[in-house]
């Protein structure tokens, strides 16, 4: 019987297209033009679904199926007053339609009227023959609110009614995350698993629970139970291997991240953490080995590529680490991560102009920790180039107000630059937040803290 329906369902499209192609018009009953239009906004061929709505209302003017499918087509295409319109004449003809109550619902959130779509969908309970799908919705209303109590509440009253709807557990402990309530949420998933034992995907959130919360030990015994319930779930052998990897049981971890290679097509995420185990294990030439599979697997995953760069970084090879990183970059110049590794190991080969340049960088695409502005500024004094030093420590001064770093620094800068009034000023607020951060001067500026002036200011304080 479902062969019969399905290659009805094929011959229907392949007859709508043919008419298409031909500008012949074809009769199709109402429902045919139900499974074509349904067809095409599954598979998101948008203009096909129009055109079919469009013909099907031309052969079927009162299909109220078909007008709101036109509804939902004009809602996304953002003409909700017409889409509106359309839902009160179909409102007056079928009152008690849920569908009509749910587009209604889509209107008021898309105009943010989150309250209103709310209200329109507990309207919708009374007439629907899927409560599930309309707790759903709710739900998600209530996340736009960020109201996540009653967004939890909905999606567990979703999953009381669809056990399996693994949507809505994964919701449901979006939510307790967000809340912070992890002891509340294995209390929720110990619930659920004493009615559905075999739940693999509440096992293994009730392991990611216990991971969080670094009780190692218990969330091993979730993952395994996991396992138990599907050993083909790649995604709790995966989680597995991190435990053992945090409870330094590193050739166990290593043993599972190779069954999810195994088990599915291999990630750059496993080949990552079985390179960290072979490191911790300091088996360098396996770790090297893994981390190259990592990047060529997925060159964009950044940890991969700083992993190989910080493993030569450690073992002060930084002409090496410089190749890795510059790789990196060439293929994601965007990501601040890179950018700071490139200016520490230019810095640490003494490459001051490139390391300043990483620095900037990283600046400009928003790390402000104050390290950063920091370095970046004695580069830029050990170059010489005080202006640009000065306009630093005045970007960086809008973070870190009342900084004794940056004071200082604007004081020796301001001396550089023959501006002794100023000079003066920023030393004494510098000596007022933090007197013994004077090593600065002496280091940074030798041939300003030699100055019989400045040294008395910094005794008075000494």
């Amino acid at each position: 019987m479902q062969l019969s329906q399905n290659e009805d369902h094929n011959f229907s499209l392949s007859k709508f297209e043919s008419m298409l192609k031909t500008n012949d018009v074809l009769f199709f009953d109402s429902n045919e033009f139900e499974g074509i239009i349904f067809h095409y906004l599954e598979t998101g061929k948008f203009a096909l679904a129009k055109k079919a709505v469009k013909l099907g209302l031309e052969q079927h003017p009162d299909a109220s199926v078909l007008k709101l499918f036109k509804v939902e087509i004009l809602i996304f295409e953002n003409k909700l007053t017409e889409a509106d319109l359309l839902l009160n004449e179909l409102h007056e003809l079928e009152p008690s339609n849920d569908e009509i109550y749910i587009q209604k619902a889509n209107i008021f959130s898309k105009q943010d009227n989150h309250e209103m779509a709310i209200n329109t969908l507990e309207t919708a309970l009374e007439f629907t023959a899927d409560e599930a799908e309309i707790y759903s919705l709710m739900a998600m209303e209530y996340m736009f609110l960020e109201d996540y109590e009653n967004a939890k509440l909905n999606f567990m009253r979703c999953l009381e009614l669809e056990n399996d709807d693994y949507a809505a557990l994964y919701n449901i402990i979006y939510c307790f995350d967000f809340l912070e309530q992890r002891r509340e949420a294995i209390d929720y998933l110990n619930l659920f698993l004493d009615k559905h034992p075999y739940s693999e995907v509440a096992w293994h959130q009730v392991g990611k629970q216990y991971f969080d919360l670094k009780e190692y030990d218990k969330a091993l015994a979730a993952f395994d139970f996991a396992i138990i319930s599907d050993d083909y779930f790649v995604g709790a052998y995966m989680e597995k291997g991190k435990v053992l990897e945090k409870m330094g049981r590193l050739k166990e971890a290593i043993e599972n991240y190779h069954i999810t290679l195994e088990l599915d097509d291999p990630t750059a995420f496993a080949y990552l953490r079985i390179g960290k185990c072979y490191e911790k294990l300091k088996k360098s030439k396996l770790a090297l080995d893994f981390y190259s599979k990592a990047v060529d697997e997925d060159p964009l995953l950044d940890k991969a590529w700083i992993a190989i760069t910080d493993f030569y970084s450690r073992k002060l090879n930084y002409p090496k680490a410089l190749y890795y990183i510059n790789k990196a970059i060439s293929i994601d110049s965007e990501n601040v991560l890179y950018w700071k590794r490139f200016a520490k190991i230019n810095n640490r080969l003494n490459y001051v102009e490139e390391a300043e340049k990483g620095y900037q960088k990283a600046i400009e695409l928003g790390n402000y920790e104050l390290e950063t502005w920091i370095t970046r500024c004695d580069l830029l004094i050990n170059l010489g180039e005080f202006e640009t030093a000065l306009d630093t420590m005045y970007q960086a001064i809008e973070f870190y107000p009342e900084t004794a770093e940056i004071e200082y620094r604007l004081a020796g800068l301001y001396f550089c630059l023959n501006q002794g009034d100023r000079g003066y000023y920023h030393l004494k607020n510098a000596l007022k937040i933090d007197a013994e951060y004077s090593i600065i001067i002496e280091e940074l500026f030798p041939e300003i803290f030699k100055r019989n002036s400045v040294k008395t200011l910094i005794d008075k304080h000494a």
